[in-house]
């Protein structure tokens, strides 16, 4: 959104009363009380019932897809010294091209002052234990601090890696070689999401908290309000994202949804995401300028106010849902194929060998 349209929608809502406006699950004072420390000025929190503390910015390792190796490491070491040690990427960004980077970007970098998030998306027992073999090797590491299920949708997904011979058995039995330190997952869809957390008691939540999409369709709650109840962490991804694009609208980056641009959109989005329990990091969408913009928004954090809650319920009337579709297929049991979103790098379909 422009900035003009986002100080006319301000405009709008700024004399407007707002008493009784109240984010689920959450409350300043709540949101105050994860906050644990500060380094370089970005505020790390405490990662579920994991003990570990990640910054509230987590790196997006699928940026590294646009850019070389000089540019790509030279992001990593400045994420690094700006306070940001949450670092994730998956085989499926890039074609392994984006692991390859950031094990090359991390030299230089001491391993235990980095929180190492990798993924896979193989459902079955050797699929999985052999991407992370080969992640281990391209991240340059002999340990990852969390191995998550990567894009569940269909509950189906879930049964097979929670099965017999499925992807569980290879995520316990590194856990127990030291290979992993936790576990977790990531969810593009309520059902498949909640399927997971009633299926396996995981550390970790990966799953869109954006304002765009909580005010369109109230997605995250669910899965906001469970694992609240279990005492796993949640990541909230899409952090910056507006949307789908508008039919005929300019695309203004080469990506397959709208993200805020400036940075009182970007601090205000950022906010919305981290002022949710248990919402530990926000990632931001995949380009290291976004990045950077972000850890400025999380170097001044604070939880958001009701007035500005509003002012996003506003610019979310302007926004088309990007997950809706997708989120009605799975709920009402389509097993149609056809890609929603053909530029997106999570297209899949359920099988074991996704």
């Amino acid at each position: 959104m422009k900035r003009r349209s986002f100080l006319k929608v301000a405009g709008k809502v700024a004399g407007t009363s707002i008493l009784g406006v109240r984010l689920a699950g959450c409350s300043p004072e709540l949101a105050s009380k994860t906050e644990q420390e500060e380094v370089a000025g970005l505020p790390r929190r405490l990662l579920g019932r994991t003990g570990r503390k990640v910054s509230i910015v987590g790196f997006p390792g699928l940026a590294l897809t646009h850019y070389d190796q000089d540019r790509c490491t030279a992001g990593i070491h400045d994420a690094f010294e700006r306070g940001v040690n949450y670092f994730d990427v998956a085989p499926a960004y890039g074609n392994g091209d984006c692991e390859v980077k950031m094990g090359i970007g991390l030299q230089g970098i001491d391993r235990d002052k980095i929180f190492l998030a990798c993924k896979t998306k193989k459902r079955d027992k050797e699929g999985a234990r052999q991407e992370l073999e080969r992640s281990l090797k391209r991240l340059k590491t002999d340990y990852f601090d969390l191995y998550q299920m990567h894009h569940i949708r269909w509950p189906q997904e879930v049964e097979q890696a929670l099965g017999p011979g499925g992807a569980i058995e290879t995520f316990l039995k590194a856990k127990e070689e030291g290979k992993v330190r936790h576990l977790g997952f990531s969810a593009h869809t309520t059902k498949g999401a909640l399927a997971a957390m009633n299926g396996f008691r995981f550390d970790t939540v990966m799953f869109p908290i954006t304002f765009a999409e909580y005010f369109l369709m109230g997605f995250g709650k669910p899965v906001l309000a469970l694992a609240k109840e279990q005492g796993a962490a949640v990541f909230g991804m899409k952090t910056l994202c507006a949307g789908a694009w508008p039919e005929g609208a300019e695309r203004t980056r080469k990506w397959w949804y709208r993200t805020v641009e400036d940075q009182d959109e970007i601090s205000m989005a950022l906010r919305f995401t981290l002022s949710h329990q248990p919402v530990a990091a926000g990632i931001p969408p995949s380009f290291l300028d976004l990045l950077d913009r972000t850890i400025e928004a999380g170097r001044s954090y604070r939880p958001i106010t009701e007035l500005e809650t509003q002012k996003l319920r506003e610019i979310a009337k302007t926004c088309q849902s990007l997950f809706r579709r997708e989120q009605e297929r799975v709920a009402t049991g389509a097993s149609e194929c056809q890609p929603l979103h053909p530029d997106s790098p999570h297209e899949c379909c359920p099988s074991t060998t996704v």
